[in-house]
């Protein structure tokens, strides 16, 4: 199935990507600094004592970003994890009104959960919340990314259950998952 907003979900999934290859970078550099410190004592010298401040943290909220930001793409690619052995044994024609009650079940879910983010988001920005470690990094800011993410999720969602929801209308039999490969999406 083709989803409409699939140049959002690649968005979101570039995104992803760039908070890993930024975990990279950094971890690549603060051993690089130790390496750099541990030969020159090797040879007697002085260490450098070069580190990046806060690397754990900076990468801990990278991560958390890299995790969600690509949440609604691996869904409208085909990436999550499904569980249907006994749903695919059913008949198109039942299995489509099991793939609606589903759908409606996550993006219900992801609604709450986007809405309790947003409240988050929004308190912690009202308050100056920072995070309580070296960098005092503000909380409002991983929260947004977070909220966002979840906001990308329930959009595929709710595009997913629309077209499921049009097949059940139109000709329930014709049904395959709303997140079935199509020919088309083979490039």
């Amino acid at each position: 199935m083709t989803f409409k907003f699939d140049k959002l979900y690649r968005l979101g999934a570039w995104g992803a990507a760039a908070c890993m290859v930024t975990i990279c970078t950094l971890v690549a550099l603060q051993v690089a600094f130790r390496v750099v410190d541990a030969l020159l004592v090797l040879v007697g010298l002085r260490r450098l004592g070069l580190s990046i401040t806060g690397v754990s943290e900076i990468a801990a909220y990278l991560l958390v970003g890299a995790t969600f930001l690509g949440l609604a793409y691996t869904f409208v690619h085909h990436a999550h994890i499904r569980v249907t052995l006994l749903i695919s044994r059913l008949p198109s024609t039942i299995r489509v009104w099991f793939e609606v009650f589903g759908l409606i079940v996550a993006l219900a879910i992801s609604l709450l959960l986007g809405y309790g983010l947003i409240e988050l988001a929004r308190e912690s920005l009202e308050f100056n919340d920072v995070s309580s470690g070296f960098l005092s990094i503000p909380l409002w800011i991983p929260q947004t990314v977070l909220a966002t993410s979840v906001g990308l999720l329930a959009l595929a969602l709710a595009e997913a259950l629309i077209m499921a929801l049009r097949i059940a209308a139109r000709d329930p039999s014709s049904f395959r998952e709303a997140t079935a490969i199509d020919d088309s999406d083979k490039r």
